[in-house]
């Protein structure tokens, strides 16, 4: 039996001014699954997504304490490379991962650092660029493409290394209709296990048949992505609010 893409148990932080900001996460997410972190600004979203490949938490030597598996992988300090080549972590701005010369530049870094050259990572950038249709666009400084690109060859930079977890931290930002589409696209036809912070819930809807909605530290809510945006009274509780005249339960969500 597979040991799921990501497992969470009781996982407690602070930060060093002793903010508390997680407390005793748990959760489960299948290998293939994609799934959206919901929840107010505030709520740790980004905290535990941070943990997952050790850049937070006690194996990156903070307070902190709980267990977190990725693909059956222990995260500790002895596993933190095999860890962090299997989650790929996507930050909300593109310009926080792109400072090559080139698109080609930026997607090689990561493979190269693994010490692949030559042939092979050409065929490597190659491939990630083409998931993110952006193979013509790879002599290109990053500074001259569209938010959009730019966002995309982020996604192309991770997709590189073959994690078997991507994180998404507000994939869908400051996107104009057409990028936000194309990148949906993108997003849904990837095989690789997806956890996916958004404010965008009809996003979310589209992409991802089961959400996390969190609040406080903590996960107060698991289940259909449907079920969770169409339940008013738990929408008020956690201050989220759906666009005007969006109805969750009249609209497609993602085919799988």
């Amino acid at each position: 039996m597979n040991a799921p893409a990501i497992e969470v148990e009781r996982l407690v932080f602070a930060y060093p001014d002793g903010r508390q900001a997680l407390f005793g996460v748990d959760f489960t997410v299948a290998r293939g699954e994609r799934v959206a972190l919901l929840g107010p600004n505030g709520a740790g979203k980004t905290t535990l997504v941070l943990h997952l490949n050790g850049i937070l938490g006690a194996v990156a030597g903070g307070t902190g304490s709980g267990r977190i598996q990725i693909g059956g992988t222990g995260l500790h300090r002895e596993h933190l490379t095999e860890v962090r080549r299997k989650v790929g972590l996507v930050f909300q701005d593109p310009d926080d991962q792109l400072f090559m010369p080139t698109v080609r530049d930026d997607v090689a870094f990561g493979p190269a650092n693994l010490g692949l050259r030559g042939t092979e990572l050409d065929d490597r950038v190659h491939e990630a660029l083409v998931q993110v249709g952006m193979q013509d666009h790879a002599d290109l400084a990053p500074h001259h493409l569209s938010f959009g690109q730019r966002r995309r060859v982020a996604v192309a930079t991770v997709l590189a290394m073959r994690p078997e977890v991507l994180v998404l931290d507000e994939p869908s930002s400051n996107l104009d209709p057409a990028a936000r589409r194309e990148l949906s696209d993108i997003l849904s036809g990837l095989d690789v296990t997806l956890l996916m912070i958004t404010h965008d819930l009809p996003y979310a809807l589209q992409l991802c048949e089961r959400s996390l909605l969190m609040d406080g530290g903590r996960i107060v809510a698991d289940g259909k992505t449907r079920d969770l945006l169409g339940d008013a009274e738990l929408m008020r509780a956690h201050r989220l609010e759906l666009p005007y005249g969006f109805d969750p339960l009249s609209v497609a969500g993602p085919e799988r």
